[in-house]
């Protein structure tokens, strides 16, 4: 197909073909970010950029992004231990993603894997991946992360457009989420956790500080900005203290408790709230009830050290059935919906198997 033609069909499928906006000036490249010998990455302070001239859910004219240090694949499933992480996202310009993302729409779901640095390129990553997922209706998301850590700045941006968008986050067995990856973990609606969450001290690599009377004034201001993160996102800003007292070139682990206790655990309280008070109006009282006990003996039973992410899915299946969920009113907003919306969708495109019209086998009385 033509290239005109191919973007004059996807305008119409996404009815998203607005005003083109101008070309946006080139973003400062980021601090240098140091390697902690494997443990994490040292976490360089934010850095102050002009506001972006553009926003990748207006348009289809998106300015030049790249993946860096990192990479990332999409699947329509969630079964990863059998069926995979999809296909590879080579590119992220608007045609790419709408590309990758249109086999989705029919399943109204979709799993984003990334693995490496949390940078500029993740950032226009999630941005783009949510804004093509809402002109197409995918309105359960899963960010199936492993990361090391990066960029402040590009965190909290990140974590601002996931915390706008409705993500579950996933650290399944064998991968990680440390020092900047955290910040994004605090901005899922839901977390599921089963790889190691570490947390150490941010480094500052232009500071031209010479006391640590100077080098603390310095950090000072961005720690602010973090706890003032953190706190919308419902996250104990006691986290960014324990940051403070952990030297950069170590790696200080949570526990299991501390995540739950710290708000970095299963569902984000601040969406929580929110939630409720629609829930309320939309659902009944009574599924409300049902929903907070459920997570509680979710907690409670599910939830144990060296768990795999496959087991804590299947306890919370099984468990949720005792609690009468998925609800025949809100199905959508039942806990973990987003299994119902795959189970559905196959179901659904599932061919009949064919009626055995042989007859009883020679020989059968």
């Amino acid at each position: 197909m033509p290239i005109l033609l191919r973007v004059l069909a996807l305008c119409v499928l996404l009815a998203g073909c607005g005003a083109q906006p101008q070309e946006p000036a080139r973003e400062p490249e980021p601090e240098a970010v140091a390697e902690a010998n494997g443990t994490g990455e040292f976490i360089s302070t934010p850095i102050e950029h002009a506001p972006r001239p553009y926003d990748v859910r207006k348009g289809t004219d998106w300015p030049d992004a790249a993946l860096v240090d990192g990479t990332a694949s999409l699947s329509c499933e969630l079964d990863y231990a059998t069926l995979g992480d999809g296909e590879q996202l080579l590119h992220l310009s608007f045609l790419a993603m709408a590309d990758a993302l249109k086999p989705c729409q029919d399943v109204g779901l979709l799993r984003l894997r990334y693995q490496g640095k949390i940078n500029s390129g993740f950032t226009a990553l999630v941005e783009r991946v949510a804004a093509i997922a809402d002109r197409m209706g995918i309105h359960k998301r899963v960010l199936d992360i492993d990361s090391t850590g990066g960029q402040v700045e590009d965190a909290i941006r990140a974590g601002d457009a996931i915390g706008a968008s409705g993500w579950t986050i996933w650290v399944r067995d064998g991968a990680s989420c440390h020092s900047a990856c955290v910040l994004i973990l605090g901005a899922g609606d839901v977390r599921m956790i089963s790889g190691p969450v570490g947390i150490h001290r941010i480094i500052r690599m232009s500071s031209t500080a010479t006391s640590r009377a100077e080098l603390n004034e310095e950090l000072q201001a961005v720690y602010g900005r973090v706890k003032e993160y953190l706190a919308r996102n419902g996250v104990a800003v006691a986290v960014a203290d324990m940051m403070m007292a952990v030297p950069n070139r170590n790696l200080r682990l949570l526990t299991a408790e501390e995540l739950l206790e710290y708000g970095l655990d299963g569902t984000n309280p601040a969406q929580d709230d929110l939630d409720r008070l629609q829930l309320m109006r939309k659902c009944g009282e009574d599924f409300v009830r049902r929903r907070d006990a459920f997570q509680r003996s979710f907690d409670r039973s599910c939830k144990a050290p060296d768990r795999e992410l496959e087991e804590l899915n299947d306890c919370g299946l099984a468990l949720r059935e005792e609690y009468g969920f998925p609800d025949e009113t809100c199905p959508d907003d039942s806990p973990m919906s987003e299994f119902d919306v795959v189970r559905s969708a196959f179901f659904r495109i599932r061919p009949p198997a064919p009626e055995d019209t042989s007859g009883p086998a020679s020989g059968a009385p």
